[in-house]
């Protein structure tokens, strides 16, 4: 979690200017969060780009995470963020294959 967070430190100085044009990855993958606050937990803030960015929003990282910071994300997941087939590909993007078990949440199991 030190590189992630280390990561959305320097990432933190562009943020508002990209959350106030309603743009990037504040805005289109943690919409449910004002941008500071979807930058407090960077491993959940990697996590949904992961997930849910665009190639675009991956440019806007560019240089602030990498591998390492994604590899890291993957190794503390939060539980419920990924769908199957983003936790295939990054898992395999970052050499770890066969992926692990996807995370799942404690307490309510169906």
């Amino acid at each position: 979690m030190r590189r992630a967070a280390k990561m959305v430190r320097s990432y933190e100085g562009v943020a508002g200017d990209i959350a106030i044009a309603g743009r990037g990855p504040t805005r289109g993958v943690v919409w449910f969060k004002a941008p500071s606050e979807a930058l407090a937990d960077p491993v959940h803030f990697l996590a949904h780009v992961m997930t849910y960015g665009t190639v675009e929003d991956l440019r806007a990282l560019e240089g602030l995470a990498g591998y390492p910071e994604f590899r890291e994300t993957l190794e503390h997941a939060p539980p419920g963020v990924f769908d199957a087939r983003s936790w295939a590909y990054w898992n395999l993007k970052c050499g770890r294959a066969p992926a692990p078990p996807l995370p799942v949440r404690n307490g309510v199991q169906p």
